[in-house]
């Protein structure tokens, strides 16, 4: 087998192999929204245990009723907690709230962590995100998709790589044709 065939052999592997992760990375972004499903990335340790940093975990809309201790949902917690971004954590308690009416108070804990969150809340909507399922790892291909200059990377390699292989085609396809002309083989 000639070098320039095993190369032709590994270059098509490779196109195959990139292929199918840009499917798979695809299809983790589009379907679970195609079957109702948010899609959030763990970014930090609190859960550890039960999924890691950078997994991808994907989450159905519930109605508050709906909710039970144990469940995992993925919330805001209240403005005076100091904390300014989603948690996603694990609810310990609910219990009807002190002034009455429909309004439930949740108590939350990571899986990793020693204690109890220190707040407690409420949840406005009447309906709210409990995960189903996660895959780990795979939300570190998200993180990094959000830097543009790796999502122009991203973009713009198999761009540049396809674009090279048509001009390949481009350029032999028009070498045989010239050299298949009536006037080059009169030249002969």
């Amino acid at each position: 087998m000639s070098a320039a065939t095993t190369f032709q052999r590994v270059g098509k592997g490779a196109i195959t192999a990139i292929a199918v992760a840009a499917t798979i990375i695809a299809a983790l972004m589009f379907v679970p929204g195609l079957l109702g499903l948010d899609r959030y990335v763990i970014t930090g340790g609190s859960m550890s245990g039960t999924f890691e940093r950078g997994a991808l975990v994907f989450e159905e809309q519930v109605p508050v009723s709906e909710l039970r201790p144990g469940d995992v949902i993925t919330y805001l917690p209240p403005a005076d907690s100091g904390v300014t971004e989603l948690v996603t954590h694990r609810i310990v308690s609910i219990e009807p709230h002190p002034n009455g009416g429909d309004a439930m108070v949740f108590r939350t804990q990571g899986d990793a962590n020693a204690g109890i969150d220190p707040w407690t809340f409420t949840l406005a909507d009447s309906v709210q995100p409990r995960v189903v399922g996660w895959v780990p790892a795979v939300g570190w291909v998200f993180i990094a998709l959000a830097d543009p200059r790796i999502r122009m990377l991203a973009i713009g390699l198999p761009a540049a790589a396809i674009a090279l292989l048509f001009l390949r085609d481009l350029v032999r396809t028009t070498a045989r044709s010239r050299d298949r002309s009536p006037a080059t083989a009169a030249a002969h």
